[in-house]
């Protein structure tokens, strides 16, 4: 059925079929279809963060910006959804168009540039769902907010999501807002953490819950900055570090039409990059910190490399927009059957 969907959906422009997509799995929601149309997945739960996940197979950020679709997408199977990357302010985000496919590859090119409502709407829209699943809010800075001044914006942003998240993701990796990426580095990089870290003391005392924090990284590190991300994020007392938002490599796009867009590259081609990522992490952390991967999933056994290769919990995109809703199914069931062989080997 997702097939023919697909074949009709991607006769829009992407940005037209996003929108609609979204638009139908609200409805699709609101009027308790999605479960009877998509078998669910089996039950694996796993506890993350402090947080007792279903399932280990979640929604990254990115689909749903704004909150929208927040039980629709939950009906589909996934264990947990991320909405976001929400700024304080709305902003419109980069010119159209900003979104290029690349089927060839089972890749996307965008350029978005964090457009959203701004995180007011997005928690009006949190409370009206009434969600009682794990719920990650992304936040990040607005595109005109100076990078010098860009702590102010996460610490707002923190402010406002932390009484109606299960967990927050920091956004340090989008590559459509300039300057962003920096704040993955040294001293701009532990200043962020050290004030997350002390508002997040603040904030637990006020709503008497501690929120877990997850940071976000880019795929395109030396393992030496992998490295040294991972233990900046360790040594500040964050919860988990999410690995990886989209490349600004072209490796495995080449020639193809759109490949010289500008944006970040996701999709298939992500794929080894994102789970190198996730391994040099994985070595660095020692189980101390979990990890959540993301990028490139378009199979189920791509959703159980990540776990071999030391991931706690999985995200998809696009390959749920490639594959559709049988693609949460069908990563449980490779990660279901990890399980046994991960218990004879101890």
């Amino acid at each position: 059925m997702y097939h023919l969907a697909r074949q009709l959906l991607f006769k829009f422009t992407p940005e037209t079929s996003h929108e609609l997509s979204l638009d139908l799995i609200g409805a699709g929601g609101r009027l308790g279809l999605n479960a009877m149309l998509n078998k669910a997945p089996a039950s694996l739960p796993v506890r993350v963060m402090g947080l007792d996940f279903p399932n280990p197979v979640g929604l990254a950020a990115g689909l749903d910006k704004n909150g929208e679709a927040i039980h629709g997408l939950s009906q589909l199977g996934f264990g947990f959804i991320e909405v976001g990357t929400v700024t304080p302010r709305p902003q419109p985000g980069n010119p159209k168009p900003r979104i290029f496919r690349l089927p060839e590859a089972e890749a996307i090119i965008n350029r978005m540039g964090f457009n959203n409502h701004g995180v007011d709407a997005l928690l009006e829209r949190v409370d009206a769902a009434r969600f009682k699943g794990v719920l990650g809010i992304n936040i990040g800075k607005n595109f005109d907010t100076p990078v010098e001044r860009a702590v102010d914006d996460y610490l707002l942003g923190l402010d406002k999501v932390y009484h109606q998240a299960s967990y927050v993701t920091v956004n340090v990796s989008s590559p459509n807002t300039p300057g962003l990426r920096s704040l993955q580095f040294g001293d701009q990089l532990k200043q962020l953490l050290d004030a997350l870290r002390l508002r997040r003391e603040d904030l637990e005392v006020l709503h008497g819950k501690r929120v877990p924090l997850a940071i976000k990284i880019a795929p395109d590190m030396t393992d030496e900055e992998i490295v040294l991300a991972g233990q900046a994020v360790l040594e500040a007392g964050m919860d988990a570090i999410i690995a990886t938002n989209t490349t600004l490599g072209r490796e495995g796009v080449a020639g193809l039409a759109h490949a010289d867009e500008a944006g970040g590259l996701s999709g298939a081609p992500v794929r080894e990059k994102s789970t190198h990522t996730v391994k040099v992490l994985a070595e660095t952390l020692r189980g101390r910190l979990p990890i959540i991967a993301v990028g490139g999933i378009t199979e189920g056994r791509h959703a159980a490399e990540k776990i071999e290769a030391g991931a706690s919990l999985v995200q998809l995109y696009t390959g749920f927009i490639y594959k559709g809703p049988a693609l949460i199914r069908e990563a449980v069931d490779a990660i279901a059957a990890l399980a046994p062989r991960k218990q004879e080997s101890h």
